[in-house]
């Protein structure tokens, strides 16, 4: 049913990741994950959403007045007619993101379409998961994502982006600390990492990289759903 695309939600709020952070986006935030990262604040994409043809998601989408758009999940490249969402969004005229894994392939995106690849870390639990190839069809306009747990992730993402020349392959290469959540909130299992230390280590080692929070979970409650 490539026509149809399972969607959990669709809104209108703040970039708050990204070299685009801060800016007015579009998401589309499609169900469905083969991954369960230790950290993940989205399990409720893992199973929850309603099937709705891509022209309704199109129209959805153009009557915000935002120019960014963000497809994401879960992970949006499980399903295939996620390929002529981004088409005939960039067909519309808007600059479209995709937020991905790195365990799919992300050689058959659209060409016009600004891929963050965001490679698992130990720490995710999923780092076997890694598709490596994936690395041959950076380009410039595309982006790379760690998100880290503590002091081993940062020395495995350190060396993957040495590794992997990423600095030269991809446009922006960001570390991105597990968000400090309020006590009580903590996700089981997976501590937070103060990005003061994510910072200091980053610093330490010359590494010219993108230190990045989650905007979003600063302006609203990082429980806010939609935002």
């Amino acid at each position: 049913m490539t026509n149809t695309l399972r969607i959990n939600e669709i809104f209108h709020s703040i970039q708050g990741e990204s070299s685009f952070a801060g800016l007015p986006c579009v998401f589309v935030r499609l169900t469905g994950c083969h991954l369960r990262c230790a950290y993940c604040d989205t399990e409720y994409a893992f199973h929850d959403g309603q099937r709705r043809p891509i022209d309704w998601v199109v129209q959805e989408v153009l009557r915000h007045p935002a120019r960014l758009v963000e497809i994401t999940g879960g992970e949006p490249l499980l399903q295939e007619g996620a390929h002529d969402l981004m088409k005939r969004l960039c067909d519309a005229g808007r600059t479209v993101l995709i937020e991905t894994s790195g365990a799919c392939d992300i050689s058959t995106c659209d060409e016009r379409v600004i891929r963050i690849l965001d490679f698992k870390t130990p720490g995710s639990g999923e780092a076997a998961r890694n598709l490596w190839s994936n690395v041959e069809h950076l380009g410039p306009r595309d982006e790379v994502k760690f998100v880290i747990t503590d002091r081993t992730d940062y020395e495995w993402s350190r060396d993957v982006v040495r590794e992997h020349r990423l600095l030269e392959r991809a446009g922006c290469v960001i570390f991105a600390a597990v968000f400090e959540q309020p006590r009580g909130l903590e996700i089981a299992g997976c501590p937070s990492l103060p990005l003061a230390e994510l910072a200091r280590w980053i610093i330490e080692d010359g590494l010219q990289v993108r230190l990045q929070t989650q905007l979003h979970k600063i302006i609203w409650d990082p429980q806010t759903r939609g935002v």
